[in-house]
C-alpha cells in the first residue's frame, strides 16, 4: 500500500526526526533525555511498592506481583504513549505540512520511534526484573507481540492523528478514553477477579488492549498467546486491527489535502 511505501521509502528520515522528537522533549532541562526515562521507571515502581509491600498483593498464579505487573505496564505505557503522541504529532509537525513538500504521511511514524525509545528501556527493565525472578522470556513471542503492538498502534493512529489534526478538540476526548481504556484493562487487576462474569469477561478478552496486556505477561510468565485458548482472540485481534487500519487510512487520505489550511 502507498502508506506502507511511504513509510519503508522515508525510514532513514523517520528514525532520524524520531531520535530529535525524543530530544527535544527536555532540551530545556539539566538532566535532559534522562527525564524521559526517569519519570515512566519511577511511576512504575510506585505502583510496585504501594501494591506488593502496602497492600500485599499477589499477581495471578501465585506469582509475585512485581513479576505479574511490570510487562503488562510496560505494555500499557508503550500503548498510551504511542497512541496520544502519535494522534497529535501533525500539529506537532505543523509546520512541515504548511511550508514544505514533507510525505504528511510519516509524521505520526516520527512520534511513534521517538516514544520507542523509552519504551524499549521499560520492556528491559521488566525483562530484568522477571529473570531475577527466575522468570524467563519467550523471545520469539516477545517477538510477535511487539510486532501485533506496533501493527495496532500504527492502525489506530491512522485514523486518530487525522481527526485530531481536523478537530483539535478530539485529543482531550482521546486522553479521557485512554485514561478510561487503562482501569478497564487489566494492567493492574487481573482478568480472575471477573471469571464468574462469563460475557463480561470475554468482552474484555476481545478488547486489542487486554489481548496484548495479557500476551506481554504470558511471554514473560512461561505461557503463549498463540495456544488454543487464546487462538479466537488472536483471529479477533488481527481483524479489529485490520478494519482500523483499513478504515484509517481512508479518513487520513480522503482528508490529507485539507491538513495545511487548517494547520
Amino acid at each position: 500500500m502507498e502508506f506502507i511505501k511511504e513509510v519503508i521509502r522515508n525510514r532513514r528520515l523517520i528514525f532520524r526526526l524520531g531520535k530529535n522528537d525524543f530530544k527535544n522533549r527536555f532540551a530545556s532541562t539539566s538532566l535532559g533525555s534522562i527525564w524521559g526515562f526517569l519519570q515512566p521507571f519511577v511511576f512504575m515502581i510506585m505502583y510496585v511498592v504501594v501494591f506488593q509491600f502496602i497492600f500485599k498483593t499477589t499477581g495471578e498464579g501465585n506469582s509475585p506481583y512485581v513479576v505479574w505487573f511490570l510487562p503488562g505496564m510496560a505494555m500499557w505505557m508503550f500503548l498510551n504513549d504511542n497512541i496520544i503522541g502519535a494522534s497529535g504529532a501533525i500539529r506537532s509537525y505543523a509546520y512541515l505540512v504548511k511550508k514544505v513538500v514533507f510525505p504528511v504521511d510519516v509524521i505520526p511514524m516520527i512520534s511513534i520511534v521517538g516514544n520507542s525509545i523509552v519504551s524499549i528501556f521499560l520492556f528491559l527493565i521488566a525483562a530484568i526484573v522477571c529473570m531475577a525472578f527466575g522468570y524467563m522470556p519467550n523471545m520469539l513471542e516477545f517477538i510477535y507481540v511487539l510486532v501485533s503492538a506496533y501493527a495496532f498502534v500504527i492502525s489506530i493512529t491512522r485514523l486518530t492523528s487525522a481527526i485530531v489534526t481536523l478537530v483539535p478538540d478530539f485529543s482531550n476526548l482521546l486522553s479521557i478514553f485512554m485514561q478510561l481504556f487503562m482501569w478497564a484493562t487489566p494492567v493492574v487487576w487481573g482478568l480472575t477477579m471477573i471469571s464468574e462474569h462469563t460475557t463480561i469477561l470475554t468482552i474484555m478478552k476481545c478488547m486489542p488492549f487486554t489481548y496484548l496486556v495479557t500476551a506481554i505477561r504470558e511471554v514473560f510468565m512461561g505461557g503463549t498467546i498463540l495456544s488454543d485458548g487464546h487462538f479466537i482472540y488472536t483471529i479477533i485481534f488481527w481483524v479489529i486491527t485490520i478494519v482500523l487500519f483499513v478504515w484509517g487510512n481512508h479518513v487520513f487520505k480522503k482528508n490529507k489535502k485539507d491538513f495545511a489550511d487548517v494547520l
